[in-house]
């Protein structure tokens, strides 16, 4: 009987000892604007959705991520220029937009409307990508000061900024054409003119004290497949050059 037993647990230990290890999990910091699209792309990373801004910021502090994937090409840049990643590449381009509630008390029309008195205008934060776009795009308008002296916050990252606009807080703000899209039928668009378009490229990058090179590596090479385009391009994503 003790030998039974003995064998038993032997051979359990064996089987305990041939199980393999649990793969550790994959990373990815991104984009608010993205956190809708990427799982769609692969659903098996953790991710840590919020302005590119305060996600490049951590991982200056040393966060536990592999894969950064920002709303400009200065953030993931700034990074490699420190050896802290890879060099960027673009993977999506996007484009600005202000959104405005269904009811639109205001009766806007153009952006040069968010500048008439009374308007109640939400931007994103300074240093957080949409932010500098919106900053960008009012002075090539030359609308900067006057619809500036009309905001009313200033949020973390452009959701905050939709989430806002759907629930009636503000009368217009500026966001992604992705982020619009994606809450359409709880708001209206206002289009930005073709000259005063910032520009939007986004980057992607492997973060080099993450310690899963490999599969950062192949999560990149995912997105910027055609099978990841295809899907970026499904959410309103411009397709990269």
């Amino acid at each position: 009987m003790k030998l039974a037993v003995a064998a038993a647990a032997l051979a359990l230990l064996v089987v305990s000892s041939a199980s393999p290890a649990p793969q550790a999990r994959l990373t990815v910091f991104a984009a608010a604007s993205l956190t809708d699209v990427l799982p769609k792309i692969d659903r098996s990373p953790r991710y840590s959705f919020a302005g590119s801004n305060q996600l490049a910021a951590q991982i200056q502090q040393g966060a536990p991520a592999d894969v950064f994937a920002a709303a400009n090409m200065t953030l993931p840049r700034q990074l490699a220029s420190k050896h802290l990643c890879s060099k960027p590449v673009v993977f999506a381009r996007n484009k600005l937009v202000v959104i405005v509630p269904p009811t639109n008390p205001a009766r806007l029309r153009r952006v040069a409307d968010l500048a008439r008195n009374g308007v109640k205008v939400l931007v994103a934060q300074p240093g957080v990508p949409v932010g500098t776009y919106t900053a960008q795009v009012l002075r090539a308008l030359h609308l900067y000061e006057r619809v500036m002296a009309n905001v009313v916050s200033k949020e973390t990252d452009v959701r905050g900024v939709v989430a806002k606009i759907v629930l009636g807080e503000a009368d217009a703000g500026f966001v992604y054409a992705t982020d619009a899209k994606a809450v359409r039928d709880d708001l209206k668009v206002i289009a930005i003119p073709a000259s005063a378009e910032p520009g939007i490229n986004y980057g992607i990058c492997v973060v080099a004290a993450g310690g899963h090179a490999g599969d950062a590596r192949v999560f990149v090479k995912k997105v910027l497949s055609r099978a990841g385009q295809r899907k970026l391009r499904s959410y309103g994503f411009v397709p990269r050059r």
